[in-house]
C-alpha cells in the first residue's frame, strides 16, 4: 500500500529537533534518518500504550523484526526545524505488522516525509513468533480505532 494510502488516523505523536548532524553537505536532513525517526515513533506510539518495546525482548523473547520499509519525501528539513514523527498501526496479520508514518515540520504542518515499515514478529532464533497477548490486544484497539 503507498504510503499515501496508509491509515491517516495517528496514535502517537514524538518531537524532535533536527541536529546539524543529521544534514547532509545540501543542509538537508540525509534521507536514511527519517527511518531512524520511524522507529523513534514506533518507540513512542508503544509507549502511549503502557508498552515497553525493551520488555518484548526481555520478558518475552520476541522482537519486531523490520522485514520492509516505503519511504516518500515531500519537502527537505532542515537543521533546528522542530519535527513531529506522528505514527499508526496501519495493518496486522498474524506475525506481520504494518505501521505507517507521516512526519512533518511543527512550525507550519507542512509534510516532510510519509512512509510505512512492514515488520515480522520473531523470536530469538528469528523464527516467526506471535506478540505477547498485551501488545496484540493494544495494536489491535488502535488498528480498530483507524477504521472509525
Amino acid at each position: 500500500m503507498p504510503p499515501s494510502q496508509a491509515s491517516t488516523r495517528f496514535h502517537a505523536e514524538a518531537r524532535i529537533r533536527v541536529r546539524y548532524a543529521e544534514t547532509d553537505q545540501m543542509g538537508v536532513v540525509y534521507h536514511a534518518n527519517y527511518l531512524i525517526w520511524f522507529e523513534v515513533g514506533r518507540v513512542e506510539l508503544m509507549r502511549s500504550q503502557g508498552l515497553a518495546y525493551a520488555d518484548l525482548e526481555k520478558e518475552y523473547g520476541v522482537m519486531i523484526a523490520v522485514v520492509g520499509a516505503e519511504v516518500r519525501y515531500r519537502f527537505p528539513a532542515r537543521y533546528d526545524d522542530e519535527v513531529a514523527i506522528r505514527t499508526s498501526v496501519a495493518s496486522m496479520r498474524g506475525p506481520l505488522l504494518k505501521m505507517a508514518y507521516r512526519v512533518v515540520r511543527v512550525e507550519d504542518e507542512k509534510l516532510l516525509c510519509e512512509g510505512t515499515t512492514t515488520h515480522v514478529v520473531v523470536d530469538r532464533s528469528m523464527s516467526r513468533a506471535s506478540l505477547p497477548p498485551a501488545y496484540a490486544a493494544a495494536f489491535r484497539a488502535l488498528l480498530d480505532s483507524s477504521t472509525d
